[in-house]
């Protein structure tokens, strides 16, 4: 698994990036461009899957991506940071006097690979699991956030799939690990 790292201007665009699109969409501003300050910067060309977090006061307010690297970053992280704004189903809509109260954290992914149970790191990986249709994906900061060791990690993944807590141990679950370079507004 290839590890990344992320330069400061290139971090600095990317969430310029996600707050503008953010700022748009919220003022249904449909005239401004969703243009980074500096369009020139090569790793905006780059395909990467991506997550764009949204915070309040520290406690979530909304977190969308898409693990698929369909799209050049300049184009999926405005998508995806709207999506964070206006479309996670757990929240209403973020609305424009909350934009100066809103802090963005983005990961961008590695691409997710086959893994075992006993090569998941606490802390480094991600995790997706699939199994009798559904899917699940928890980014690596949320394990560290709870704690969790690596069992719990599992499990909750295999919840958040809607599957029971222990279907990663099953012979027909499908496991995927990644890494991600994580960085947010409060890190810059």
């Amino acid at each position: 698994m290839t590890d990344m790292s992320i330069d400061f201007p290139y971090r600095s665009a990317l969430l310029q990036l996600a707050r503008h699109a953010i700022a748009v969409a919220v003022n249904d501003d449909a005239t401004a461009s969703d243009e980074p300050p500096d369009p020139t910067l090569p790793f905006l060309r780059e395909r990467r899957g991506v997550f764009v977090t949204l915070s309040q006061r520290s406690r979530l307010r909304g977190c969308i991506g898409r693990v698929e690297p369909d799209s050049p970053l300049r184009v999926m992280i405005p998508d995806v940071a709207r999506s964070a704004a206006l479309a996670d189903p757990r929240f209403p809509a973020v609305q424009a006097h909350e934009l100066a109260s809103i802090v963005i954290e983005i990961s961008v992914l590695s691409t997710p690979e086959l893994a075992t149970p006993e090569e998941i790191e606490v802390g480094r990986h991600g995790l997706i699991v699939s199994a009798r249709g559904r899917r699940g994906l928890l980014l690596p900061q949320v394990a560290t956030h709870y704690a969790w060791s690596r069992e719990q990690f599992l499990d909750e993944v295999c919840l958040k799939a809607g599957l029971t807590a222990d279907a990663w141990r099953d012979n027909g679950t499908r496991l995927q690990s990644f890494t991600a370079e994580i960085f947010s507004e409060d890190s810059i």
